[in-house]
């Protein structure tokens, strides 16, 4: 049963990347033989955040969240009758989910500057 799980799940990221690379390859052919320029390929001098820059503001944002999350349902759990078992998991993400919100729009001021 494990062999299977596996093999779905690599077979699943194979068959993604398969076609995500053959689609390009056909839609690059396509404009090629219109005539584009093949300059439209390259990415160019675009003014971007390098991605080892966002990738640190995302992870430290994650993990703040998840910290804050985690603080805030120990204190729901203590002081409230909530259940404990619903608390923690609903904090936990809802606050990550801030962090990664807060993260993109951060995200978004880098490439700005």
């Amino acid at each position: 049963m494990e062999a299977l799980i596996v093999f779905i799940i690599f077979g699943s990221m194979f068959a993604i990347a398969y076609l995500y690379f053959s689609t390009r390859n056909k839609e690059r052919l396509a404009l090629i033989e219109k005539g584009a320029d093949a300059s439209i390929f390259v990415r160019g001098k675009q003014h971007t955040a390098p991605i080892w820059k966002v990738f640190i503001l995302n992870t430290a944002l994650l993990f703040m969240g998840i910290g804050l999350g985690t603080f805030l349902a120990s204190l729901f759990d203590e002081y409230t009758t909530l259940d404990n078992d619903a608390v923690y998991p609903a904090i936990i993400f809802f606050m990550a989910g801030i962090g990664l919100f807060i993260g993109f729009n951060m995200t978004k001021n880098l490439d700005k500057e």
